[in-house]
């Protein structure tokens, strides 16, 4: 397939793994940074997000993007062999890929390049079915005015959708980078800084510091 794959993996730590010792908790977190920073070199993105103390099923995820399909599962294999993995359990995983919108007069899929933006709002779409028995022109009037309206009124919102049709349940991934909102989203942070969080090593380390 020529594109990217864009895969979206969310992560929840069992409670009990904040009862193992600090050194031990430190040394799971290592493994597993070690890991997303190595393959962060190789894809052509790979960030995380924390959610901790916003979501009661997930801690934080990654947003992985890589023109190589096989990135997806040695990556994840990678993962699995650290001792955190043991600890962690995944609730949610999208994937998708690029191709060229129908709604465009684009002939090659637009390149998903994050924009550094500190939030990522994520969430798998389907289209209902009176959506498809509108004519194929109503249907363009629609995304014409919907895409309209995100340009000109929301012009620091950048839009990542993608596809999934015939590889995962949704159709789309819809993915929104901006500066603020309203609604619960993933926070762009290092990957360290997500473990941290979820018990708590950053806020312990800087309260030792101001002590």
């Amino acid at each position: 397939m020529s594109g990217q794959y864009v895969a979206y993996s969310f992560y929840r730590v069992d409670p009990a793994w904040r009862r193992l010792p600090i050194d031990e908790r430190a040394a799971g977190k290592d493994a597993f940074v070690e890991v997303v920073e190595d393959w962060a070199g190789r894809m052509d993105a790979l960030r995380a997000y924390s959610v901790a103390g916003v979501r009661p099923d997930c801690d934080f995820f990654l947003w992985k993007i890589t023109e190589r399909y096989e990135d997806l599962g040695e990556l994840g294999a990678a993962l699995n062999g650290t001792p955190l993995a043991a600890w962690l359990e995944t609730p949610y995983s999208y994937l998708a890929t690029t191709k060229a919108s129908e709604y465009t007069s684009a002939r090659k899929a637009r390149r998903i390049v994050p924009k550094d933006s500190p939030y990522l709002v994520v969430y798998p779409f389907v289209k209902v079915r009176p959506w498809y028995a509108l004519s194929a022109e109503e249907r363009a009037r629609a995304m014409d005015e919907h895409m309209r309206i995100g340009r000109e009124e929301f012009p620091t919102i950048h839009n990542h959708t993608t596809y999934s049709f015939g590889i995962d349940d949704q159709e789309f991934m819809t993915a929104f980078e901006c500066d603020d909102t309203p609604i619960f989203v993933g926070k762009y942070v290092p990957i360290r800084t997500a473990l941290d969080a979820l018990d708590g090593a950053e806020t312990r380390a800087r309260g030792l510091a101001e002590a």
